[in-house]
């Protein structure tokens, strides 16, 4: 039970970290795949007294998913008009994004049933809270062993091989020959259609190659590059796509017509140096979002004395100070902080002269339970206030970003507005726009700087469709949405992912499906949206970093462990086990995020260690003597996994009621599950 429960935690998010580097829109969809591998496993432990034993097709299983990612790897993403995404093609590759994804879906829950067929066995053969800790034990591992091979530079074929390893240890010996096989089958196609070149950070697949050769990936810089004539320009992707320069942005290391970077490093050194051209003489500055070392290195050009460099992907800083050929990061008067850009906001003293948001939008979203973008709460009105805090009387807050849409600049004006009470003054040149807001109301800015030119916004427009717009804010941290909705691209996507969840659910339980069955199905609903929401709240409270989400949800588990012991010496269950969880559950919604937010770090740090996991434990000791007391355990234990697919899908919500609203329904599924046992109790029926 422990190595199945370890193999499957470490394969689940192995996948959701692997697949977007072959299949990019998955990005977007990453908690998809979190959510198919609990449709995998829940279907598999409802099929645990199934005659047919699936575990020995796990090899062949793996190896359909591996093909399906291959065959894949090449469809381009679309998107939907209510959401702003980079690298996008026309919206009218919907249906196309939902043949595929459903695709990818199935054969990713099709991996996880033998796993969940052989747990259910388990279930029905062991002691259930014995097997139910091993589970949580092996769950607890699997989530540790794998933030540590995060940080040692994820390699999704080490990865693999780990998992098979793990699979050939707890099977029989004469299925060794027909694995093997197999196995080095799966090996070899990975290895082929890896880029041996690419470097994994915690949190995206990197690429690096020079301008002259994209999707030539390059392994070193060559020698001298600090001090030689006309130095490469690296450009640097991730997942598949560009997301910076790395370059000496100054003009004149390079001779006239003589590199194919010149034009690139004239482009860019005018972009970065736009804001220190709007306010000179800043000495102390901030950047957010310092990636390969552009603003950086404008700022040191424009005589900074010392800049606070942060970004939240050690990986990236450390790329720039190999191929950078400016090396902003090596400079003594350069700080370079690795840290979430709202967390290190919530730490910073004020004094900064400029603070200024380089191009630290997002790809991918920050963790695998939630919809959320990795920057989401970086651009909300409460991280543009925090920022706008740090400045001194005569500083100057500067955003800067890319805009595929025609609505998001409108959004990222008002937002700012919002933030600081004043109407910032915005530069404009293609996509591209930059926004100003002087601390000292006097200052006069330019109508234009270089090619950018100053958009003025109408009093009139400004009064009626901006008026409209929904900003960003901590309960709502969605800057690329147009307005409070689910899009129709996701809405498609679920409920097709529905339809097939719920045709395989049906098939397996047919006319068995019971009050036991929602009984743990809500409770896992529940679950699943209170473990999300505790993320999202820590995420808030101390970054958006890898390691925060690790930690929460080592703790979850940690916690429901320490419930299943304590329903261990509990005689049975009692309705009054809901008491403390509902109010638990109260305090946590009437409790606003902003207060906790505003409190200091031991004080946040005591909140989440004290009210934010209670629930989860009452919770846990529900699910743990009601489990002990169920008639057919794997039934039901597949049933709960079933519940937490559903919950994932129901954290869509957040994108059209926030995530306060939200909490909402974590209360709603456990009072039906109190319900449904109270029926079930009143009547007699087994669950």
């Amino acid at each position: 039970m422990f190595a199945l429960s370890f193999t499957a935690l470490f394969l689940e998010l192995m996948v959701i970290r692997w697949v977007p580097s072959v299949v990019p829109f998955i990005a977007y969809y990453a908690n998809l795949m979190l959510l198919s591998s609990f449709l995998g496993l829940g279907a598999g432990a409802m099929a645990g007294k199934a005659r047919l034993a699936l575990f020995n097709w796990f090899p062949c299983f793996l190896a359909c998913e591996v093909v399906t990612l291959v065959l894949c790897r090449e469809v381009m993403l679309g998107g939907s008009s209510g959401e702003a995404r980079f690298f996008t093609l026309a919206s009218d590759r919907t249906l196309l994004n939902t043949a595929v994804l459903i695709w990818i879906f199935a054969s990713n829950a099709l991996v996880f049933v033998p796993l969940g067929q052989r747990m259910g066995v388990l279930f029905n053969s062991l002691p259930r809270l014995s097997a139910y800790a091993w589970d949580l034990a092996g769950s607890l591992f699997g989530t540790l062993c794998f933030g540590l091979f995060s940080l040692m530079h994820f390699s999704p074929i080490l990865g693999m091989a780990a998992v098979m390893t793990v699979y050939l240890l707890i099977s029989a010996r004469g299925r060794w020959v027909l694995s093997l096989p197999v196995f080095g089958a799966i090996l070899a196609v990975v290895f082929l259609n890896s880029d041996r070149a690419a470097i994994w950070s915690p949190y995206q697949y990197l690429t690096i190659s020079r301008i002259e050769t994209p999707g030539v990936s390059e392994t070193d810089p060559p020698p001298g590059l600090l001090t030689m004539v006309n130095p490469p320009v690296y450009s640097v992707g991730i997942n598949q796509f560009f997301y910076q320069f790395d370059g000496a942005f100054d003009p004149a290391r390079y001779t006239k017509g003589s590199h194919a970077g010149r034009s690139v490093v004239a482009l860019w050194t005018g972009y970065y140096r736009i804001p220190y051209a709007l306010a000179s003489g800043r000495d102390n500055i901030l950047i957010l979002g310092a990636g390969g070392g552009g603003d950086v290195s404008a700022a040191l050009a424009s005589g900074a004395r010392h800049v606070d460099a942060v970004d939240i992907d050690p990986v990236v800083s450390q790329i720039s100070r190999r191929f950078n050929a400016a090396a902003p990061y090596s400079d003594p008067r350069v700080s370079v902080r690795v840290d979430d850009a709202r967390s290190y906001l919530a730490k910073a003293h004020p004094g900064y002269d400029m603070v200024v948001f380089g191009l630290l939008d997002s790809h991918v979203l920050f963790s695998s339970m939630s919809s959320v973008r990795l920057d989401g709460y970086v651009y909300t009105v409460e991280g543009l206030r925090s920022a706008y805090r740090l400045l001194n009387g005569s500083g100057m807050l500067v955003l800067s970003f890319y805009a595929p849409t025609d609505w998001l600049p409108p959004k990222l004006y008002q937002a700012l507005s919002a933030a600081t009470g004043r109407q910032p003054a915005m530069y404009s040149l293609d996509r591209f726009v930059i926004l100003c807001v002087p601390r000292d109301a006097r200052q006069q800015l330019p109508e234009r700087i270089s090619q950018f030119r100053r958009v003025h916004f109408r009093e009139q427009a400004i009064a009626g469709p901006m008026s409209r717009i929904d900003l960003p804010t901590d309960d709502w941290p969605f800057l690329y949405l147009n307005g409070k909705n689910i899009p129709s691209d996701y809405l498609t996507a679920i409920g097709s992912l529905l339809a097939f969840s719920l045709i395989c659910v049906t098939g397996l339980r047919r006319r068995s499906f019971g009050a036991g069955d929602l009984h743990f199905g809500l409770l896992g609903m529940g679950f699943m949206l209170l473990e999300t929401k505790s993320i999202n709240d820590c995420t808030l409270y101390f970054g958006a970093t890898w390691f925060v989400t690790m930690l929460v949800v080592a703790g979850v588990l940690l916690m429901v462990l320490a419930a299943n012991l304590a329903a261990e010496r509990t005689a049975r269950f009692s309705f009054g086990m809901y008491a403390p969880l509902f109010v638990a559950l109260v305090v946590l919604v009437l409790v606003p995020r902003e207060q906790v937010l505003g409190l200091s770090f031991a004080a946040r740090m005591a909140w989440t260690l004290l009210a934010v996991p209670l629930p989860i434990f009452f919770a846990g000791i529900i699910f743990s003597t009601t489990f002990r007391e169920s008639a057919a355990p794997s039934a039901v234990f597949g049933a709960n996994l079933i519940g937490a697919m559903l919950g994932g899908f129901c954290e869509y919500l957040t994108m059209a009621v926030g995530g306060h609203r939200l909490a909402l329904l974590v209360i709603a599924a456990y009072l039906g599950s109190m319900l449904t046992l109270n029926v079930a109790k009143r009547r007699g029926w087994a669950i």
